[in-house]
């Protein structure tokens, strides 16, 4: 079992920068790859970025390529995700997801637990 806590989300203009963080709960984060998804009011949840338990090998979705960046620090049970030059399109509630199978996979059904998500406000 592993219990996921985001924090970081707010209110920020277009072009801004905001940093979200995960933390996990558990002595076994290691051993789980680590999402980020997003869902916007009236969407389905969409795969934002994804890193790997061994390698931390990444994998992005292409709306946030270039500007997104996803991160874990094993030591402190924590995976972060570092948005750069935001835009009203990446309003959405941001949540954290663990795989226990660790591929970086993008598909939200490989994942195995959630967190309880934080709002992300894009606006001026």
């Amino acid at each position: 079992q592993v219990l996921l806590v985001e924090s970081g989300g707010g209110l920020v203009q277009p072009g801004a920068s905001l940093r979200v963080s995960c933390a996990a709960s558990g002595r076994t984060f290691s051993s789980y790859a680590m999402g980020w998804f997003r869902q916007a009011p009236g969407k389905e949840r969409e795969f934002v970025a994804a890193v790997s338990r061994i390698r931390f090998r990444t994998n992005y979705a292409d709306s946030v390529k270039g500007r997104f960046t996803i991160s874990r620090d094993n030591a402190k049970n924590t995976v972060y995700l570092q948005m750069n030059s935001l835009k009203p399109e990446d309003t959405a509630v941001y949540y954290c997801a663990a795989d226990r199978f660790g591929s970086a996979t993008a598909e939200v059904a490989d994942y195995d637990y959630w967190g309880q998500g934080t709002q992300v406000t894009v606006s001026s």
